[in-house]
């Protein structure tokens, strides 16, 4: 197994790092939105943030220690960012570029970590056949 497969994480391939790297941006963009860029009615800020940005959070830690059952769910969570995405992106134009962008860090992170799940996958079939 190379750069630190096991069957319970992944290893520190590009796909995991641009992984990484969306799922952060999305965890951002998120905060960001709903903060300074496109806030909503200012009751609603603190309920929004913890709705939009409290399910990312709790997958930080895995993604960031590498679990591959997190990499799983979270792949699962973030369509339906891309979802919310979509529905933003067909509004007005400051929440269409904003939802463009959420689009794409989902997409982002969705096919990075499926890569890095299914070639960690085939790394570890490969090490039991050996056996």
């Amino acid at each position: 197994m190379d750069q630190g497969e096991t069957p319970t994480t992944v290893a520190r391939s590009p796909a995991y790092w641009s992984a990484l790297g969306c799922y952060i941006g999305l965890i951002l963009l998120v905060i960001a939105w709903m903060s300074w860029l496109s806030p909503p009615p200012p009751a609603l800020i603190t309920p929004l943030l913890l709705v939009f940005g409290l399910p990312l959070l709790l997958g930080l830690r895995g993604v960031l220690h590498r679990r591959r059952y997190t990499l799983q769910w979270t792949g699962m969570l973030v369509l339906a960012y891309g979802i919310h995405g979509m529905v933003a992106a067909a509004g007005e134009p400051p929440g269409r570029w904003l939802g463009l962008a959420e689009i794409a860090l989902a997409a982002g992170y969705f096919t990075a970590g499926m890569i890095s799940l299914r070639a960690g996958k085939r790394a570890i079939k490969a090490a039991k056949a050996q056996r």
